[in-house]
């Protein structure tokens, strides 16, 4: 089979990872005279690294998180806050134990900045989350008051 209907079905299975990848994979193969499983074992590395790849870029996507902050671009000096602790739920642990984060402080104290950076910590590692803020959610949740109920119904 030709290279290029090997790249056209891969295309058409969507196997995109597989695709961009096959040339490099086929060279190293035979330069290095790989078995054939070794070969298909490499490409379905490739696969699934490009599936996770555009799957945590699309989770992040819908996270709607309104700027990419990280943890290490937060200044810890001088603030009261603890940084193991916000690096430990950057890591995603809490989300496993099923426990929820609160994060409570004055205006400008990095609140946002690092509710995002945890976010966007969790999202890489795997989890899925949405980022909104206390007004967007009252608001999302008056509007789904009038939406539900029916007309004369207060709650």
């Amino acid at each position: 089979m030709e290279r290029t209907e090997v790249l056209d079905l891969m295309g058409q299975l969507k196997l995109f990872g597989m695709k961009n990848a096959y040339d490099e994979i086929l060279a190293t193969a035979l330069k290095r005279q790989h078995e054939p499983q070794r070969f298909a074992g490499d490409l379905l590395k490739a696969e699934i690294s490009e599936k996770q790849a555009r799957s945590i870029k699309y989770q992040l996507t819908i996270a709607k998180l309104p700027l990419a902050k990280d943890v290490d671009g937060f200044e810890f000096k001088g603030t009261p806050i603890n940084e193991s602790l916000v690096r430990d739920l950057a890591g995603g642990n809490f989300i496993a134990q099923q426990r929820n984060v609160v994060l409570v402080g004055g205006t400008g104290t990095g609140k946002t900045h690092l509710a995002m950076a945890i976010a966007r910590s969790c999202i890489r590692a795997g989890s899925r989350g949405r980022f909104g803020g206390a007004v967007r959610e009252v608001a999302g949740l008056a509007s789904a008051k009038q939406t539900f109920l029916p007309p004369g119904v207060a709650v």
